[in-house]
């Protein structure tokens, strides 16, 4: 007698012989969801449409609209045009280098002798949407590691092979679709023919594959985002400069021993970065607000200390105002599509008392400033006074910092703007880019804990909102920057990831957040640790993981 496994799916009981994929029980629940299928959560456990159903339990499908069932489609889509690649040069030894994400693509490189025209990329594009024709299988399987490092050594899959010597499992699992064989970080999609929204667009030396954003079955617009692009591959040749692009680089570097080289380099680096900002703003006397935004734990706080040190050495006198002083009083705070108070909104700042002010210390005024109380929800006025003279300047930081409305009296040429964020200059291997919102989640889950007690999960739980808040308020201005600043450090994930595991370890299986920390575990298992011994005590890391020289 046929086996039977009953699933609990949308609260619901249902019997399926054991041995049926996932996959086929996908299928008869899509007609139900406007977005394409393409994982599933199984007993808790995110998972592969790919797996067979064994035991009893409870199933729940995630769509591309879902955020991990969209780095799926993103990884899955880099796996066809790999195929593509391989199949319009059969004979070559080519590659597609994925570099970083920009916008809703990755800026793609190839690594071969192919002059990349708009021609070549539609023939590219048109042999990507063949594949997807043919709905071909993307099959799973587990291979010993000293297997899979002679496999992708003998492709010339360097940086892979790189990676796998520091894996400490036996195992590990490696993609197959039609004879292209090829290692990702995180879950694929079960097949190509779910892989069909993308596009391809010619940008700098290379191209942009660009992919859907909210509406899933539309390939979204390209905007091109030259000042980030420009400090993305500023970076980049830096980190190749150094020798250090890809994770297991650096991991190279740490057991040759030169750990404290690379940290005092970095540093220097930055040091002399944040210095060269500081000499372009003095050198114009009609600066007198310098504007600064960026997205959570970008290190907005240290930069700021940091230029304002740069600038007190150039004889410029700066004073720190916190855009949350801000603040209206919390019971006018308007509120979000949830009905709940929005604090990331414009519209919760005082902008007409916040130019009344600066435009009267532009005039020369003196002013008394407020200063905002969270623990009343208040705005207060004490004894903070305020006269600007010929050298003073205002460093003002807050995340509507680049948003015209914020300033809107102010003359354009009494303010610097600086975009901040954690721009990683490190790729996993050829094919996977490391997130910066990554980089940026696991800095605040180590700063959380430290500075607020808070619980890796309760950090994971609010991220989504976080981001929400990113999309709307701030990168939408970033273009707008005179200047962007990368805060990201070489070697910070190998420092953070002592900090970060033992969160994330502590998130029970069963908790929602279980899936994203698992996924933070694995990424933080590919770095070998570094200790903070070497890291000076202004260093921008040491807003993270505690230790600094300022108050952060």
């Amino acid at each position: 007698m046929e086996q039977m496994v009953t699933l609990t799916i949308e609260e619901q009981a249902k019997q399926y012989p054991a041995g049926t994929t996932l996959y086929e029980i996908a299928q008869e629940y899509q007609p139900r969801y406007t977005d394409d299928i393409i994982l599933a959560q199984y007993n808790d456990k995110l998972i592969e449409l790919q797996k067979k159903v064994t035991e009893d339990g409870t199933l729940t499908f995630l769509t591309t609209a879902d955020k991990n069932g969209r780095r799926a489609y993103r990884r899955s889509v880099v796996m066809l045009m790999q195929k593509a690649l391989t199949e319009l040069c059969p004979n070559q030894p080519v590659d597609i280098l994925v570099d970083h994400s920009l916008g809703q693509g990755y800026y793609c490189r190839i690594r071969g002798e192919i002059a990349i025209t708009p021609e070549w990329l539609a023939t590219l594009k048109e042999t990507m949407q063949q594949l997807v024709a043919k709905n071909l299988p993307i099959v799973k399987q587990t291979v010993k590691t000293d297997q899979a490092r002679k496999l992708f050594a003998s492709r010339g899959m360097e940086d892979k092979e790189r990676l796998m010597r520091y894996r400490t499992s036996s195992n590990i699992n490696v993609y197959e679709l039609d004879g292209c064989v090829d290692y990702f970080y995180g879950y694929m999609a079960p097949n190509t023919g779910m892989l069909g929204y993308f596009d391809l667009y010619p940008y700098d030396q290379g191209f942009i594959l660009q992919f859907p954003d909210k509406d899933t079955k539309k390939t979204a617009d390209f905007h091109p985002a030259n000042k980030l692009f420009q400090v993305l591959q500023v970076s980049e040749q830096w980190g190749a400069g150094m020798e250090i692009p890809t994770v297991g680089a650096l991991n190279d570097a740490i057991c040759e021993g030169r750990t404290r080289d690379i940290i005092l380099t970095q540093e220097a680096y930055m040091e002399r970065r944040i210095g060269a900002l500081a000499e372009q703003i003095a050198a114009d006397p009609e600066k007198k607000f310098v504007m600064i935004a960026g997205p959570s734990s970008s290190g907005k706080t240290t930069f700021s200390h940091r230029l304002s040190a740069q600038l007190r050495a150039l004889g410029v006198n700066p004073h720190p105002i916190p855009l949350d002083d801000y603040y209206l009083d919390r019971d006018m705070i308007p509120l979000d599509e949830f009905g709940e108070k929005d604090f990331e909104c414009i519209e919760g700042l005082d902008i007409a008392l916040f130019n009344e002010d600066m435009g009267r210390l532009l005039r020369g005024e003196r002013v008394l400033l407020p200063s905002f109380n969270f623990k009343t929800g208040k705005r207060e006025y004490k004894d903070h006074y305020m006269q600007l003279g010929n050298r003073d300047i205002l460093v003002i930081e807050g995340i509507h910092g680049l948003n015209d409305r914020m300033s809107e009296s102010l003359p354009k040429e009494s303010k610097f703007k600086i975009y901040i964020s954690a721009l990683t200059q490190l790729n996993i291997d050829e094919h996977n880019p490391l997130s910066t919102t990554d980089g940026r989640l696991i800095r605040r889950i180590v700063r959380d804990s430290r500075t607020r007690g808070t619980a890796a999960k309760d950090t994971i739980a609010m991220w989504d909102s976080v981001r929400r808040g990113e999309e709307k308020n701030i990168f939408p201005f970033q273009e707008c920057a005179d200047e962007m600043f990368n805060s990201a450090l070489i070697y910070e994930m190998a420092v953070l990831k002592t900090y970060a595991m033992p969160q994330l370890l502590a998130i029970e299986p069963g908790c929602p957040e279980y899936a994203e920390a698992k996924r933070l575990i694995k990424l933080l298992d590919y770095f070998l640790n570094i200790p903070a011994d070497d890291i000076c005590n202004n260093s921008l890391v040491r807003e993270f993981i505690g230790g600094s020289c300022f108050n952060v």
